[in-house]
């Protein structure tokens, strides 16, 4: 293995402690908290280490979780997403509790059944400045919101726009028990039309609906500080 510093090296692996479980340069890691209140830190591991005494440490780049942006949590972030910062460090390999997996947006919607260990992630986040990218995203609905994973959407089957039922007026049981859906603007310009035999209740991750722009404003020392963020199809 090659050395890095006098009296250090790289290792391919480590093993947490009291697992079974291997963690290797590139896998994502739960890293415990000094406040055990606070759930467990997220970071993919850029590279393991151990010096003369055999203490590993591995550096690592963080994810954070919307609550912990400058923006804070919005109504469209899902309770398993998470932002690939470009925050560096070094920690204590002592300090990983366990594995995970971070997927892309695209698989997350496509999992079946998500477990505890999976999380997803569609923002780089610059943790100095607050900048996301990308900086265009797919909104829906009436609302022109990003897809949030965690909420049910239903699927115009006549301009195939997705909505959420609270915007069209239903509640969720209700929608789940449609056999087929028009939006307000199609039942309205088109009650004629036979209704089409296709249903589906969650948007697909290339699905983009319309463009609009919204602002975040932070009043900090007196100074408006404005992040833009565009949305668009």
């Amino acid at each position: 293995m090659a050395k890095t510093k006098p009296g250090k090296k790289d290792l391919d692996s480590y093993s947490i402690k009291g697992t079974n479980k291997i963690v290797r340069p590139g896998d994502c890691v739960l890293m415990r908290p000094a406040d055990t209140d606070k759930p467990p830190y997220v970071a993919r591991v850029e590279k393991i280490e151990a010096d003369h005494r055999n203490n590993v440490k591995v550096r690592v780049r963080w994810y954070y979780r919307p609550e912990e942006s400058v923006g804070g949590r919005r109504q469209f972030h899902g309770a398993k997403e998470l932002f690939l910062s470009d925050h560096y460090d070094m920690q204590s390999a002592h300090t990983i509790e366990g594995k995970c997996i971070v997927h892309s947006f695209k698989n997350y919607t496509k999992l079946e059944n998500v477990g505890q260990e999976d999380y997803f992630s569609r923002f780089e986040y610059k943790a100095a400045t607050g900048a996301f990218t990308p900086d265009r995203v797919a909104v829906y609905c009436k609302c022109e919101m990003p897809y949030n994973p965690d909420d049910l959407m239903v699927q115009c089957e006549a301009c195939k726009d997705w909505f959420h039922p609270s915007c069209m007026g239903m509640s969720i049981d209700e929608t789940k028990k449609l056999e087929h859906f028009l939006c307000s603007d199609c039942s309205a310009n088109d009650e004629a039309k036979r209704p089409l035999n296709s249903f589906h209740v969650r948007p697909t991750a290339e699905s983009k609906v319309s463009v609009t722009s919204f602002y975040l404003v932070i009043i900090c020392s007196g100074s408006a500080i404005v992040y833009g963020l565009t949305l668009n199809d």
